[in-house]
């Protein structure tokens, strides 16, 4: 690409930062990326603690779109390192396999859901604004085209700076909550006060047995639930029997699909 494409390129992008569409912004911003790394597709959330994460820009063709977007935003997003990573207001480039979890590629979650976009990586723009809002721009690699090289990522990196600036200027803040506008009832208000920790509050599981609990299904091993709550990996053990016997459950597939139904629910 010559520097006078280049630069025209950045001078829509500039412009569209001024646009009240997404889709303008998202159309540019993916134009400017693509002349630079491959990719297959481009995602954009806004992150609200655990809230229903608004869709802001999407690329998906309408089946893909059941998968990475609606499935998604029924409840899966509350287990995806991306969300964990916005909410803790991580900011910068960050590739899945230096966010999730040691256990994340073998929990039910990757499993039932995760494994239905049939990825081959994906990587994100992690954008902190005003409070506690968050944005995340995804771009993803099937398959069939391979996860992203090392310098494709180096390069990423480099522009993060940049791209995180160009998205601070389209979404200072983000838009009204589209679940409230929508759904001006009861069962919308319920979903957007949602909160992980009030997963498990209808169920007799003691605060230490949900933090496990959230961890086992975000994709942490005995080990690394032991590390982050620090105590013993044998004291997780008895945790685990423990909410196993509560739940009447005897897999994690079991706890993956209470969950589920805690989630449906919820939404319901």
């Amino acid at each position: 690409m010559s520097r006078s494409d280049e630069y025209s390129q950045l001078a829509t992008l500039v412009a569209a930062t001024r646009e009240t569409n997404g889709d303008l912004f998202g159309r540019a911003m993916v134009d400017w990326l693509r002349q630079h790394v491959s990719f297959d597709h481009c995602v954009i959330f806004g992150y609200r603690g655990a809230s229903r994460p608004p869709l802001l820009f999407e690329t998906f063709s309408p089946a893909e779109s059941h998968v990475f977007v609606a499935l998604y935003q029924e409840g899966p997003y509350l287990l995806d390192p991306f969300h964990h990573a916005a909410v803790e207001r991580k900011e910068g480039f960050w590739r899945m396999r230096e966010l999730a979890p040691d256990r994340f590629y073998a929990s039910e979650y990757f499993r039932s859901y995760y494994s239905q976009t049939r990825l081959a990586e994906e990587v994100g723009f992690f954008v902190p604004l005003a409070g506690k809002d968050a944005l995340v721009l995804s771009l993803m690699r099937l398959r069939a085209s391979g996860p992203f090289g090392t310098a494709d990522a180096r390069l990423l990196r480099d522009m993060a700076p940049a791209v995180i600036s160009f998205i601070r200027l389209r979404w200072p803040a983000l838009p009204a909550d589209e679940t409230a506008e929508a759904k001006q009832d009861e069962t919308a208000t319920v979903v957007n006060e949602f909160d992980r920790a009030h997963i498990w509050q209808s169920l007799s599981l003691t605060p230490r047995e949900k933090h496990v609990v959230d961890l086992v299904l975000q994709g942490h091993s005995t080990e690394s639930i032991a590390r982050a709550m620090r105590i013993v990996p044998g004291t997780v053990k008895v945790h685990r029997r423990n909410i196993y016997r509560k739940l009447k459950i005897k897999s994690q597939a079991g706890l993956f699909a209470r969950f589920v139904e805690i989630i449906d629910a919820r939404i319901r």
